[in-house]
């Protein structure tokens, strides 16, 4: 084959330039000569012929590329071209035979290709266009030179200054260890980059990675290192393989990860921060080259992550509350702000918290201890809300909770659950201290449009409670005049609404506890108004006794709860009794038996598929005409309820002079009746008083499991609450139902 170079030589062909003449006139110069130039040339040489076979490979060539003579020499010169470009070359060199133009023939350019050994050399690559002058032969010189150290210092500078102007530019951790991570994989072919992070509990979680297969980071995510592994990170950074490689090295390979070079980061105080690591693909890899670019890398990640704990410090001093922890009042407003400018529906519940004669605690203790007492009753109030809520110390003994998609009654209940759990008795010291505290209450939209308007209103109300006693809680109220024109309006729209149709019922299903069959249902109001929107049972209904619209409401209730019942009969959906409310305004009407007794007749419905749910303020009425009323509608036949027994002043006299047929206990006593022994106590007793005197015992707000067992165990007849169903409307308690029935019971939790 050198011969082949030879004879183009003597026949003028090669040269620097793109075609430069040797003759043979010229007596100090042969071919011979040229040739052993060439071929001793510090810098790798190759010629390929018209075919596009390489028939000139000096040694400096064989050196750079990793091959022997014998083994390239009269093959296609794409062989050792790099993978990218493999299939396209001869399209270009031929393009170029052609055209005299193309990307093969110009100025030098930077390739990177791959020795034989499998390590990525970088090259500086030019190419001159050769042709035989008799007979019209185009060949290639190709001259290349090994800038693989150059480019890689380059590349080093490179990754310096982008990691630096990320850092200065207030990238986050995830940002910065991703652009480490990026810059890693493109520097050292088939790599994946990883920076893994390790937490004050010593537990690994990848945090930037944006290459590495899903499961193997999934794996990593869930190391807890040992406190030997820490020590071992710390004593031997470089042997950190050990760490984060050993234990995966399995299931790294089933993903095509070969090897690993890893490094720990180590803080300036000597702390073990995490580990920068480059999974490599191939055992072929330069690890050399792999373990500089890690070397490199691991101070900046190290800057990174210090950066990122300043900045978290920072934000935590301006935040937070320095004493427990909680937000603080600046952040809580801009909190309230951003979820005010949502729009759309948002609406949100704030309750302020303020501790009765915190100022005597604080006097008598000393600053210390109250300073603990206010950290624990964070605490308290940490454990009790969901990880949406918002928890703040705006000052003192002052705490605002925010809860979103607040109802009134589930603001009501939470207020009770509130106060409940700050007043457990607490230990300071060698005190044990009785706490209660006033919770006051607005809402978003009703309450003011801005977060200084919620407090406010917030505050009013905490300081209402605190005028009616401890323990307590109040909603915002407005204005008096405010007040006379929401009962003006919404009296208005009712009245209207009740004309329309517009109101309706839910219904809440009641499970019996020993059979797992169904009880029957309580009908409740609701009231959606097209401009007001939802209207709160406990709003619409005193507006209603307010305005003699009560009554109306009640006939309402009767007819559609009996015409419910007649339409489910007809689609098979056996409703064994409904309930519905009346007001004591009801029971002062003679003519409400009656009108009873017209009503299941008109609907073909038998009496004790009707059960009347009575308050204790109509059991606490001693008038005659109340007692006539009530006894008239049990010699009906129909049932007699007495809801919510226990929350007022209920009179054991009384309740065995009525002709009830079941009692309901008051869901305040179920609220957290799992640690309660007192209300486990009550509910105790007042489910053997209601099994003495015959009556059914229904409990209300029954909502874990916990729960059920408890009452189960208690033999309480019927359950009712939201771990079986909220109120639905007919349409969803048929489906309901119709569910429940397939599996063959009712004591079916709505999570199950």
């Amino acid at each position: 084959m050198p011969a082949q170079v030879r004879k183009m030589i003597l026949h003028g062909a090669v040269g620097r330039a793109d075609v430069l003449e040797f003759t043979v006139d010229q007596p100090k110069i042969s071919a011979d000569v040229l040739l052993s130039a060439m071929e001793q040339a510090i810098d790798p040489m190759v010629v390929i012929d018209e075919h596009n076979l390489i028939i000139f490979f000096n040694a400096a060539a064989e050196k750079i590329w990793g091959c022997s003579r014998e083994e390239v020499m009269g093959r296609n010169v794409s062989c050792l071209v790099p993978e990218p470009e493999r299939d396209r070359h001869d399209d270009y060199i031929n393009r170029n035979r052609e055209t005299g133009v193309g990307r093969i023939v110009g100025t030098s350019r930077e390739v990177e290709f791959r020795r034989a050994n499998g390590e990525y050399v970088c090259g500086e690559l030019s190419i001159s266009r050769v042709q035989v002058n008799d007979c019209g032969k185009i060949y290639y010189i190709a001259v290349m030179k090994d800038v693989t150290e150059q480019s890689r210092q380059r590349k080093i500078l490179v990754l310096q200054n982008d990691v630096l102007q990320a850092l200065a530019s207030d990238m986050s951790i995830q940002e910065v260890g991703d652009l480490l991570c990026r810059r890693a994989d493109s520097f050292v072919p088939g790599a994946v980059g990883a920076l893994m992070l390790i937490d004050p509990s010593r537990r690994l979680s990848v945090s930037a990675s944006p290459s590495m297969p899903k499961r193997y980071r999934a794996a990593l995510d869930s190391m807890q290192l040992t406190p030997e592994q820490l020590e071992m990170l710390r004593a031997n950074p470089a042997g950190s393989n050990t760490v984060v490689w050993d234990g995966y090295a399995s299931l790294a390979r089933s993903l095509g990860l070969e090897r690993c070079c890893s490094s720990t980061i180590i803080s300036r105080t000597g702390q073990v921060m995490g580990v920068f690591a480059l999974y490599l693909r191939g055992d072929e890899a330069d690890l050399a080259w792999a373990q500089r670019v890690v070397s490199t890398s691991m101070p900046f990640c190290a800057l990174a992550i210090e950066q990122s704990e300043t900045r978290q410090h920072i934000a935590q001093l301006s935040n937070f509350d320095s004493l427990t922890g909680l937000l603080n009042r600046t952040s809580l407003h801009n909190i309230i702000e951003r979820l005010i400018m949502r729009g759309g529906d948002s609406q949100f519940s704030l309750f302020m918290v303020d501790i009765d004669r915190f100022r005597d605690i604080n006097d008598a203790l000393g600053h210390v201890n109250a300073d603990r007492f206010l950290i624990e009753i964070g605490r308290r109030i940490r454990h009790l809300v969901k990880d949406e809520y918002i928890v703040s110390r705006s000052g003192g003994d002052e705490f605002i909770i925010v809860v979103p998609e607040c109802s009134h009654e589930r603001a009501e209940k939470f207020a009770e659950n509130l106060i409940n759990a700050i007043a457990r008795p607490l230990q300071v010291g060698e005190n044990t201290l009785s706490i209660s505290c006033c919770v006051g209450i607005s809402t978003f939209p009703a309450n003011g449009p801005d977060s200084e308007s919620l407090l406010s209103h917030a505050d009013a109300a905490t300081r209402q409670a605190k005028e009616d006693g401890r323990g307590l809680f109040r909603f915002a109220g407005q204005e008096k005049n405010q007040v006379a024109q929401d009962r003006l309006v919404l009296g208005s729209a009712l009245r209207d609404s009740l004309s329309k149709g517009m109101l309706n019922l839910n219904y809440q299903p009641q499970v019996e506890t020993m059979t797992g069959g169904l009880y029957g249902v309580e009908a409740l109001s609701r009231w959606h108004h097209p401009t007001l929107g939802n209207i709160y049972p406990s709003r619409f209904i005193a507006v209603a006794e307010e305005t003699g619209q009560i009554e109306a409401i009640g006939r309402w209730s009767l007819e559609e709860a009996c015409s419910q019942m007649v339409k489910w009969d007809r689609d098979g959906v056996r409703v064994p009794t409904v309930a519905v409310n009346l007001s004591a305004v009801h029971f002062r009407n003679r003519g409400l038996p009656e009108h009873i007794a017209n009503l299941l007749k008109h609907h073909g419905l038998t009496p004790d598929r009707l059960t009347v749910e009575i308050t204790e303020s109509v059991m606490m009425d001693s008038s005659s005409e109340t007692e006539e009323v009530l006894h008239a509608i049990r010699r009906l036949d129909v049932g007699l309820s007495m809801d919510d027994f226990g929350t007022g002043y209920s009179s054991l006299s009384r309740l065995t002079r009525l002709p009830l047929t079941e009692i309901k206990i008051d869901r305040s006593f179920i609220n957290d009746f799992e640690h309660d022994t007192n209300a486990q106590a009550v509910t105790m007793a007042v489910i053997g008083i209601g099994s003495r005197l015959g009556m059914t015992v229904v409990t209300e707000g029954v909502e874990t499991e916990q729960q059920w067992r408890l009452l189960e165990e208690l033999h309480c007849d019927v359950m009712q609450g939201y771990l079986f169903s909220k109120p639905l409307p007919p349409a969803e308690l048929e489906k309901w139902f119709r569910e429940r029935q397939e599996r063959g019971s009712f004591l079916i939790p709505t999570t199950a």
